[in-house]
This record gives structure tokens, C-alpha cells and sequence, in this order.
């Protein structure tokens, strides 16, 4: 295995400033196996910081990946503004029930307080006790859910997309007051040193419309980004399940920075698009071959991914197309670390070529 000579912070400020790094930025987007690396149960992230965080700096020293995030699942501002979640002793929670379940209820809907509602305080005594530990040596986020896909999880799926077309006005008013909320845990989160992610993952165009987006999801996650960006945060990095590419453009004017896109998102013609005006991140399939793969086929997987991506002129960093199943083999997530330091910096297609020709990973 060959070591890293840069911590990520050494190595995102030495590209920052057009300086040589070592290799490109590479972060497997663990999610809940951090549980299996670290021998928690999941749901003690529920209830215990010092789980959670002791779970995401165990990952990080375990593989050096270039990025860390306090994350458990995507319903944490919902769950505190009344749905009910359905957390399993050992697997990823879920959406039992919204937070209402008609719209006629939408005023009984309140802000979060972040300090005090549902599980997001465990998740702040996590952030701080990570940045604390590790916050020199690499990046340390938090998740805030995008205003659109919790908006959803407030009336439940099926409802909200029959409000897209029916009800468009209660649409906007659910929208609008989830992103207060999102405001409030980005306050939060930011409050505890650390930095914040924005998930979006029901603002797929493979969900809704290009339409539907421009005309719901598009102006709360403007207003989330501006309000980010008015707090100090200096690169917006957001993440969209499914396919992205018709809207790619209206992300670039949003301010978006760096693009994380799933694996059936085209990477090269991402790259070759938008690669000029944001980074793109991505996207290794976190099922196929991260999950159920073998060390050989994510080799080849994360030289793919890389001879796709690394001409983009923003920036490149490899990533899995979305977070890892919880079972994720840890020899999988070790040897996408391990390629992207075989190949090293500088990145060419004669190198990637040499490499991709070698066909058995030892």
C-alpha cells in the first residue's frame, strides 16, 4: 500500500493555490458501514455522540479519505419537526410516518430548534467532538437535507407528488418552511466549526421533471446556497440521487461548487459540460461494484471513474456514486483508496492506460 505524503487539508490547500499534490482528493462516502469499521451498532448513533463520532474518526484514520461527515440518514430535520422515523437496532433508519398527514395541518409545522429537537443535538456534540479531533487534518461536514426532498418527508411522498400537480401553492409553503429549518441546522452545524453538505437526492430528474424542479426545488435550494454562502461557507457541495445532466447547468448558476453525481449520471460528459465552472465528484456504483464487487473490479471501476473525470477543470475528486451500503466489504473501500494513490499526481491517459492494462489486483 502506498502512504499518503499530504494530509487532505495540506493536499486541498496545495491545489487550491496551483501547487503539486500527491494524488487527487478521493472520498468513498462510507455512510452507516462506519458503524462495522468502528463495532457499533447503528442505532447507537441514535442516542450516543461519542459513537457517532468515534465511528467517523476511526474511518478516517482507518483510510485517510479526504473528507469526514457526521451522517446517519437523511431524515433529521423531518424527525425533528414531528414525522416519525422508524430506526432499526443495526440497519439505516427510515421515514415511518410524515410529520402531517394532511396539508390542511401544514401550520401545525414549526421551525426546528436544533439544540432541542429530535436527534440532531446528538449529531452536534458528534461535529464538535470530531472537528476537535481531527478538524486540523481533514474536512469535517455536517449533512443538511435540501428544502425540496424534506419538504416531502413532512407530507409523505405519494402526497407531495400529487401536490406538484395539483396544489402547487401548498407546495411552496411546505418548501418554505423546510428551508427554515434547513437554515436553522445549517446555523447549528457551523456553530460546532464544522462545514456543511447539502443532500438533495428527490430533486432527481429521474424522480421530477426538469419543470418541476425549476419551479419547486430550484428556488429554496437558491436561497439555501446564497444562505450558506452569506455564512462563510466557501464551497457549496451538493449531492443529487439518479440523473442530473438536464439540469446541470441551472446548478452551475445556483453557485453550486462541486457536484456530486450518482452512477448512472454520464461522468466523462459531466466532466466535459460543467467541469469548467464546478468540480464534479463522483461515481463509482456503491452497489455493484463497491458492495458486491470484487478488489479487481473496483481497481478497474476507480480508473474508470478517474480517466472520466480527471480532465475536469475545476477540479476532480473520486467518490462512489452515493453513500456506501452498510455491509460495504472494507477491503472494497481500502483498495478504491489504495488505486487513486497508485496512480498519483500527475494524472495522464498513458499512465491510466498502463494501469488499466494490468488485469489481476494482488
Amino acid at each position: 500500500m502506498i502512504s499518503d505524503t499530504m494530509t487532505p487539508a495540506q493536499r486541498a490547500r496545495a491545489k487550491a493555490n496551483g501547487e503539486p499534490i500527491d494524488r487527487l482528493p478521493c472520498n468513498p462516502n462510507i455512510g452507516n458501514g462506519i458503524a462495522r469499521i468502528a463495532g457499533y451498532k447503528i442505532s447507537e448513533f441514535n442516542s450516543n455522540s461519542d459513537a457517532l463520532a468515534d465511528a467517523v474518526i476511526k474511518s478516517y484514520k482507518m483510510f485517510g479519505m479526504d473528507g469526514t461527515r457526521v451522517f446517519t440518514d437523511l431524515f433529521l430535520i423531518a424527525e425533528a419537526m414531528g414525522a416519525k422515523v422508524n430506526k432499526p437496532e443495526d440497519n439505516t433508519a427510515d421515514l415511518e410516518e410524515p410529520a402531517i398527514d394532511d396539508i390542511s395541518k401544514i401550520d401545525d409545522l414549526k421551525v426546528i430548534d436544533p439544540y432541542k429537537d429530535g436527534r440532531i443535538p446528538i449529531h452536534l456534540r458528534a461535529m464538535k467532538k470530531v472537528k476537535d479531533e481531527i478538524g486540523d487534518e481533514v474536512s469535517v461536514t455536517a449533512s443538511v437535507v435540501g428544502p425540496f426532498t424534506n419538504a416531502f418527508f413532512l407530507i409523505g411522498i405519494e402526497k407531495m407528488t400529487k401536490m406538484l400537480l395539483k396544489d402547487p401553492e401548498s407546495v411552496h409553503k411546505l418548501c418554505e418552511i423546510s428551508l427554515k429549518s434547513c437554515m436553522k441546522l445549517t446555523d447549528a452545524a457551523l456553530e460546532q466549526g464544522v462545514g456543511v453538505t447539502i443532500s438533495e437526492p428527490l430533486s432527481s430528474c429521474t424522480v421530477i421533471s426538469p419543470k418541476h424542479f425549476r419551479n419547486y426545488s430550484a428556488p429554496y435550494l437558491k436561497r439555501l446556497i446564497d444562505y450558506m454562502k452569506s455564512k462563510g461557507v466557501g464551497n457549496i457541495v451538493l449531492h443529487i440521487c439518479g440523473k442530473t445532466d438536464p439540469i446541470w447547468d441551472d446548478l452551475v448558476d445556483m453557485g453550486v461548487n462541486v457536484l456530486s453525481i450518482d452512477d448512472i449520471a454520464d461522468l466523462k460528459l459531466c466532466a466535459d459540460r460543467v467541469g469548467d465552472k464546478m468540480a464534479v465528484a463522483g461515481n463509482v456504483d456503491p452497489s455493484a461494484i463497491m458492495y458486491a464487487g470484487t478488489k479487481e473490479q473496483v481497481r478497474k471501476a476507480t480508473l474508470k471513474s478517474i480517466k472520466e473525470g480527471y480532465m475536469a477543470k475545476k477540479g476532480f475528486i473520486i467518490m462512489s456514486g452515493c453513500s456506501l451500503p452498510v455491509e460495504v466489504p472494507i477491503e472494497n473501500i481500502q483498495t478504491m483508496m489504495d488505486t487513486v494513490r497508485e496512480v498519483g499526481w500527475p494524472v495522464t491517459d498513458e499512465k491510466l492506460e498502463k494501469l488499466m492494462a494490468i488485469t489481476k489486483y494482488e
